[in-house]
C-alpha cells in the first residue's frame, strides 16, 4: 500500500478514493468533527481502523452515503419514521440514522448485523468521495471514549498510529452527529450532538428523548 500520508501537494477526491480502494485508512475532515474512513469491504484496512483508536470490536463503525439509493442498498427496511428522516432538513447533514436492516438483502460486509447507523454528510469533499466509491465506515477521529481534536496534527498526537493519507482542513463543527434510533417506534435519539433538541422539534416525526448507550460514534 501506498503510504500518502507526508504527502504535500493538495489532495483531490481521486486521491482519496485511490487511497481508499487499496485498502488505506483516510483522516479528513467532515462536516461535524475529524473522522478515520475506510472501505468496509477492505478487512485489513478495518482492522487497522479499530487499532488506531483502540476502539472494542463489539462497538459497530457507522457508515456514511452520498444518497438515498445507496440506503436501499444496504437492505435498510423502510419505514414512515425513516422516510422522514431522510426528509428533513438535517439530510444531507449531521444526523445519523439507526435502522433495521434485512438479512437477505444486506451486503456481504453486513452479514451478521441486525441494524446500521448511517448518515449522508453535508459535505462536498465526502459527497465526491462516496459518489465515486460508494459506502464507507467513517468514525470520529479519536482514541475510543477521548473527546476528537480539532486539527489533524492532534488526531495524530492521540491515535495509535498514522493513518495511509491525512487530509487537511476545517470541520463543519466541534461535535460529533446526533443519532436518531428509527428501529423503534416511535423513534428514539440516542445521542444529541450537532442537531439539538430544539431543531430536531421542528420536524414531524414522532420521536422520544432518551440517553441510551450507543454502540455507534460520528
Amino acid at each position: 500500500m501506498t503510504n500518502l500520508a507526508a504527502s504535500k501537494s493538495p489532495l483531490t477526491p481521486s486521491d482519496i478514493v485511490a487511497c481508499l480502494r487499496t485498502g488505506g485508512v483516510v483522516l479528513l475532515p467532515t462536516d461535524t468533527v475529524f473522522g478515520l474512513a475506510v472501505m468496509p469491504t477492505k478487512a485489513e484496512g478495518v482492522d487497522r481502523l479499530y487499532a488506531l483508536k483502540a476502539r472494542p470490536r463489539a462497538k459497530a463503525l457507522p457508515i456514511m452515503l452520498a444518497n438515498a439509493t445507496q440506503v436501499a442498498e444496504l437492505g435498510v427496511i423502510m419505514s414512515p419514521a425513516i422516510e422522514q428522516a431522510l426528509n428533513c432538513p438535517f439530510v444531507p447533514g449531521a444526523l445519523t440514522i439507526a435502522a433495521p436492516i434485512d438479512p437477505r438483502n444486506c451486503p456481504d460486509w453486513l452479514q451478521g448485523r441486525e441494524e446500521v447507523a448511517f448518515r449522508i454528510p453535508n459535505s462536498a469533499l465526502l459527497l465526491d468521495v462516496l459518489t465515486q466509491i460508494g459506502p464507507l465506515l467513517v468514525t470520529s477521529a479519536n482514541l475510543a471514549g477521548a473527546p476528537t481534536p480539532s486539527t489533524a496534527p492532534g488526531v495524530l498526537e492521540q491515535l495509535t498510529g498514522r493513518p495511509d493519507l491525512v487530509v487537511e482542513g476545517k470541520t463543519g463543527a466541534d461535535v460529533a452527529s446526533t443519532l436518531v434510533n428509527c428501529s423503534y417506534s416511535p423513534a428514539v435519539i440516542e445521542r444529541i450532538g450537532a442537531v439539538s433538541v430544539a431543531e430536531l422539534s421542528q420536524w414531524s416525526v414522532s420521536y422520544t428523548h432518551l440517553t441510551l448507550p450507543t454502540i455507534y460514534s460520528v
